[in-house]
């Protein structure tokens, strides 16, 4: 198999360190609520990454037939996943992993090519440390509070759907066209914020995501 054993090697992404966790209580309580529901006699899927994935409280119901787990933490940047991939990810050993990045990392001013580059770390880290797990990574979606960014956020979805492309076992889901009406981002998927959304959002992700799941 082909993995991204090629990004271990890129010696300037491993001084990417940080020195607080800012997460540190989130993730606790996050580890606290998906141990006590974890059944590890089951296959298991993950879904992590920011606030879009952590607002998504009946993500398991919308999957029954699997043992799902929500392991989002709002706010969070591909560096800040990279921090706990062991918490949100490994330690629960699942077959597939569903992660949404990069919506922060855009909106913090950070290039689309430094946000892949970290994201390829990553996923190297992933593949290395659990060689049969499918890991799904999913565009950064548009929303009303972020429209004017929506030139960023193509193009990082670009780059991350050629990342995916050619690497065995990764995989890129778009919901960004999805949530378009035309040309425009649907204004009746947002809750009042314009940026997290409502059912009617988390309907299209359902739709898109279904597919991906078996």
């Amino acid at each position: 198999m082909k993995h991204l054993f090629i990004a271990l090697l890129i010696t300037p992404l491993l001084m990417f360190g940080q020195t607080d966790n800012p997460f540190k209580n989130e993730v606790r309580s996050i580890q606290e609520k998906n141990d006590s529901l974890w059944d590890s006699s089951k296959p298991t899927i993950v879904f992590t990454g920011s606030s879009s994935i952590r607002f998504w409280e009946d993500v398991q119901e919308r999957f029954p037939e699997h043992q799902v787990l929500n392991t989002g933490f709002g706010g969070s940047q591909f560096s800040d996943l990279e921090f706990y991939l062991d918490e949100l990810i490994l330690n629960y050993e699942p077959v597939k992993v569903f992660i949404y990045e990069g919506d922060n990392d855009i909106f913090a001013k950070k290039r689309p090519r430094k946000i892949v580059q970290r994201a390829e770390y990553i996923l190297g880290v992933l593949q290395q440390r659990n060689p049969d797990m499918e890991i799904v990574l999913i565009s950064a979606k548009p929303s009303i509070s972020r429209w004017k960014y929506r030139g960023r956020y193509r193009r990082l979805n670009r780059k991350l759907e050629r990342l995916a492309s050619k690497t065995e076992g990764i995989y890129f889901l778009d919901v960004w066209y999805p949530m378009l009406d035309k040309r425009k981002v649907k204004q009746d998927i947002f809750i009042e914020d314009g940026l997290h959304m409502n059912d009617k959002g988390y309907d299209i992700w359902y739709d898109v995501i279904k597919n991906y799941i078996d």
